[in-house]
């Protein structure tokens, strides 16, 4: 469940962008108007301003908003822009350059989404930005770290809920045998069936794992493996059992400790507000004992604050 809140009777896009366009007029931008229109407007409709805004002003208003915006807040606007395929792609693109690699973010995309959202986002990165994602993960992801997001990205894995046990069964007794019963790690094996199956399937493996060895399958994904690879495989299976619970406990690191990461924060906001945004917020109040809207709250401030608890939309 989504937390955005749009007008019960919204603006024509039109209408929109000449209030957008009156915000950026004169000295200085009135960005408190431009927040409160972009922060109420879902995907279809920032997509019809952007095209209304361009055939009337003949300008590209995320060049205008890049303008007139500055920090964290133009980070976060910028990104909110996108659709989620295109803000997907955006955010592989800027954690696979150089000067601005993030792989953390790469491996959360990439691993947390559907094959489905997977082959779209692919389609829309070459078309935007002209070259291959796979060419550019081989060139900043290595070892069995990149193994795992090019096999994502490149098999297509049911998404459906039925489940062949017996399959499961085998499937625990595979992974058993290449981590924790022998010494070392047979990473091709986690690689194979993590990329592999359904999410369903992924989540029954989980509980034959628990009722033949014992222990659970995150467990043993923690002691075998290491570094980002244990990371993308831990974010394959936390997703495939609950993903609100998942980017919960990333909105909570991105927050705990001296600091905040702002762009995992921005990231996780912006890329849920409009899919399971309700959800994460009961698993961050379950886990957390504490409201995810007071955190962001004490973690932020001024126009970058009100954007990002406008997405977060009221307490409840």
């Amino acid at each position: 469940m989504a937390t955005l809140t749009v007008p019960p009777v919204p603006l024509s896009p039109r209408d929109d962008a000449i209030q957008l366009h009156k915000a950026f007029k004169g000295f200085g931008c009135d960005t408190a108007a431009v927040i409160g229109i972009l922060a109420h407007r879902d995907a279809t409709q920032r997509a019809c301003i952007r095209q209304e805004y361009e055939t009337m002003y003949s300008e590209d208003i995320l060049k205008r908003l890049s303008s007139e915006l500055s920090g964290k807040l133009e980070t976060a606007v910028l990104l909110w822009m996108h659709d989620p395929a295109g803000r997907d792609a955006v955010i592989l693109k800027q954690g696979l350059t150089s000067d601005f690699l993030n792989l953390e973010a790469v491996t959360e995309i990439i691993c947390s989404r559907t094959s489905t959202q997977l082959l779209t986002l692919t389609q829309i990165y070459h078309s935007t930005f002209g070259s291959h994602l796979e060419h550019d993960i081989k060139r900043q992801a290595s070892g069995d770290h990149e193994k795992i997001l090019l096999a994502c990205v490149n098999k297509p894995c049911y998404e459906g809920m039925e489940v062949d046990r017996e399959m499961a069964a085998k499937d625990a007794k595979e992974l058993y045998k290449a981590g924790e019963k022998k010494l070392g790690t047979d990473e091709k094996v986690f690689v194979q069936i993590f990329s592999e199956r359904s999410r369903a399937h992924l989540v029954a493996i989980n509980t034959c794992y628990h009722d033949m060895y014992g222990g659970s399958l995150k467990k043993a994904v923690k002691k075998e493996t290491s570094g980002l690879f244990k990371s993308a495989l831990l974010t394959i299976l936390q997703c495939a059992e609950n993903p609100a619970k998942y980017f919960a406990k990333v909105l909570h690191k991105s927050m705990a400790g001296l600091g905040t990461d702002d762009t995992t924060l921005i990231r996780v906001i912006v890329t849920r507000t409009e899919i399971d945004m309700q959800y994460i917020k009961a698993e961050y109040h379950k886990k957390y004992k504490k409201n995810l809207n007071d955190a962001v709250h004490s973690e932020t401030s001024g126009h970058y604050q009100t954007f990002l608890l406008s997405l977060l939309g009221p307490n409840h």
